[in-house]
């Protein structure tokens, strides 16, 4: 810290003049304080409390050492690391360094003005008076550079630390751990649950672009396997949402309770394994309940439309369609026909045949079997 403030000023005062400014101390040092007190809001309280003594300590110890350097004989102290440490503390505090700054300029004015007071009669030569205001400025300047330096590394500290919690809390929600983890994670990370979350699954370098667009409370991971990405969104939109995502290959899930994000995030990965195509999973409900358990579908298709496999394949495949469009249209003749590309007359040959081979046609339980059966066209 000394070194540009030396040479600002060289050493500036002779021996007798430290000595009545130091006999001057701690009065100029109240001096200091009552005006920053006065004429600073954001201290407007401390004089009698923590804040106080802090303001107190700290004018003191740069008074003392803005002495010592001043007459040339620097002590193994630096007013820096105070003052950097008093940056960090307005961050614990909760304030910017507007209100440090400023009680810089009102302290400097003020020392200046008891110093300049004390050190003209103990015989500083007119000549040295400027030379004395420049060292005074100077050196002022160096203790709000090392108070802006504290501040913004507790700051760019805070922020990471904060964003491991936030990254930690998007972890254990995806995870689905318990309330009473999910609620103290959210505290540890200062982030204020909402009523639902919304999982976006997007490719990994897509999610940080994307999520600098969202809502503020937004949770991110864009680590997780496969190159992907996730963003859970606080009480979506949806509408909003998928606009803000039009440009993006992005899959979002349901809305669901914050708690329960996990099971909007699982039904994304889900609708992202059918199809590379599928945006929103709400629009394929049928296509994912009926692909929940791939091993029971295939088993239902296989017993549900067994009358099936003795015919040709061809014969089969058509055979199929006619009776999924009969089922989807509910027996009107003429749409099925419209569906199919075919001739009314054909639908009716083709139904003939098809209540051949499924005598319960009719039957309620037959058409739900039949109905799921034949909700996803065979591959």
């Amino acid at each position: 810290m000394s070194n540009a403030v030396r040479k600002a000023g060289e050493p500036a005062l002779d021996g007798t003049t430290v000595a009545a400014l130091r006999a001057a101390l701690t009065a100029t040092a109240e001096e200091v304080v009552r005006a920053i007190i006065e004429e600073v809001p954001s201290y407007a309280n401390a004089l009698s409390g923590r804040m106080g003594t802090t303001i107190r300590r700290a004018v003191r110890t740069a008074l003392g050492h803005y002495l010592d350097l001043a007459s040339g004989n620097p002590t193994g102290g630096d007013a820096g690391d105070a003052a950097y440490e008093l940056g960090r503390g307005e961050v614990r505090d909760g304030r910017s360094m507007d209100a440090l700054l400023s009680a810089y300029r009102v302290g400097a004015r003020v020392a200046w003005r008891c110093l300049a007071a004390g050190a003209v009669p103990a015989g500083l030569p007119a000549a040295e008076v400027a030379k004395f205001a420049e060292l005074t400025f100077a050196y002022i300047d160096e203790l709000s550079a090392a108070s802006a330096a504290g501040h913004a590394d507790e700051l760019a500290a805070r922020g990471r630390a904060q964003e491991r919690h936030l990254e930690q809390l998007a972890r254990d929600l995806l995870a689905d751990a318990s309330q009473d983890v999910l609620l103290a994670s959210a505290q540890r990370a200062r982030w204020q649950p909402p009523a639902s979350l919304t999982a976006v699954l997007l490719p990994a370098a897509q999610t940080r672009p994307a999520y600098r667009t969202l809502a503020p409370g937004t949770l991110v991971l864009d680590d997780l396997p496969d190159a992907a990405g996730v963003l859970l969104v606080p009480d979506a939109d949806r509408s909003r949402l998928l606009r803000q995502l039009t440009d993006r290959v992005a899959v979002v899930g349901p809305a669901r309770p914050w708690t329960r994000a996990s099971a909007s995030y699982a039904r994304a990965v889900r609708a992202r394994s059918l199809s590379p195509d599928i945006r929103d999973t709400e629009e394929h409900l049928p296509e994912l309940v009926l692909s929940a358990d791939a091993d029971a579908f295939a088993d239902l298709r296989a017993r549900a439309l067994a009358p099936l496999r003795p015919l040709p394949v061809a014969t089969a495949r058509r055979l199929e369609e006619t009776l999924r469009a009969w089922l989807l249209h509910q027996g009107r003749r003429e749409e099925v026909a419209a569906a199919l590309f075919v001739h009314p007359q054909t639908v009716r040959y083709r139904m003939t045949k098809l209540r051949e081979l499924f005598p319960d046609l009719a039957s309620p339980d037959r058409v739900l079997e039949l109905t799921l059966a034949l909700g996803i066209p065979a591959g």
